[in-house]
């Protein structure tokens, strides 16, 4: 978490809207990578 909140704040994002929002990008994050690892196990 500490990183994603340095990249907001390099990137100008106000820490509090990063915070707030940083579960639902995760949740994305992994949703992402799960298909991945699911299509080269099949493919």
């Amino acid at each position: 978490m500490g990183a994603a909140l340095a990249l907001g704040h390099a990137l100008g994002v106000n820490a509090l809207i990063a915070a707030e929002i940083l579960p639902e990008i995760e949740a994305v994050m992994v949703r992402t990578l799960n298909a991945q690892m699911e299509g080269s196990r099949h493919g």
